[in-house]
């Protein structure tokens, strides 16, 4: 009896959860701090249900609420973010690493993980250079855009790529953004002819970012490694040259993690 009915509030439990998780990313994806109805409106919420999980997720700490009624990401889910990034290797490795090497120091550095077919910022060190972007810890981006993205997507097998944008492609966010999962493919074999990969201006115009992926022990692809360009200083060589040396740089941290 006791099995049964904690089976069943697991069940009710579930969708609850799932509804949390998807306010939480979309309080804090949005540019602008929603209300309620907002939130309910995009999310097709009932009223009641949206109601009851507000209140919760403020007393929990995931979310905060404005004077103005509007919602914005809580302090808790820095404890989840600071618990994974001490629990991991790669940041660490990549803080060393680049404290030792000079070769990279005029440009912005980032590492992302893939999580589904975005990847989120873990690490980052950004030059002084007019980007355009100033890239942060536990930003999200389409990984069918950005050089990490595409360095970790060409280490994928066709079903596995095929299965994270079944349901929907991401909207572009310049027009040289590929636009379908055929130019990705196409984009992704060239990384794998050329050994990195290229954002050639699809996250930010007059971008252009290079990357490589991070293997571990097991010699799965862990993250993303990349370096970033403006427009001007991505000259052919500079692209092969620093694209060389970035892979040099991913083989390097790679093997600090024991690959």
């Amino acid at each position: 009896m006791a099995e049964t009915e904690a089976a069943n509030t697991g069940a009710t439990a579930v969708p609850a959860l799932r509804r949390a998780v998807a306010i939480m990313d979309y309080v804090s994806q949005t540019s602008k701090q929603p209300n309620a109805a907002e939130i309910g409106r995009v999310l097709s919420l009932p009223k009641s249900t949206l109601h009851g999980l507000l209140l919760a997720m403020i007393e929990l700490g995931l979310l905060t609420r404005g004077a103005d009624g509007t919602f914005s990401a809580g302090p808790h889910p820095m404890r989840w973010a600071n618990g994974f990034l001490a629990q991991n290797d790669l940041v660490e490795v990549f803080k060393t690493y680049f404290a030792e090497t000079r070769d990279f120091t005029q440009y912005t550095i980032t590492m992302t993980v893939l999580d589904g077919n975005k990847v989120v910022y873990i690490a980052c060190s950004n030059a002084n250079l007019p980007l355009g972007v100033t890239f942060r810890i536990g930003m999200r981006l389409p990984a069918a855009f950005t050089a990490t993205g595409k360095a970790l997507l060409a280490e994928l097998d066709p079903v596995t790529l095929k299965d994270l944008f079944a349901s929907r492609f991401p909207d572009p966010l310049t027009s040289r953004s590929v636009r379908n999962p055929g130019e990705l493919a196409r984009d992704l074999e060239e990384t794998r002819q050329r050994g990195f990969s290229i954002d050639d201006g699809q996250v930010r115009e007059g971008m252009i970012c290079l990357g490589t992926a991070l293997h571990n022990h097991t010699g799965d692809a862990v993250a993303g490694l990349a370096i970033s360009l403006t427009r001007s200083e991505a000259t052919a060589k500079a692209i092969a040259d620093l694209g060389g040396k970035l892979v040099n740089a991913g083989r390097e941290i790679s093997r600090r993690l024991g690959a």
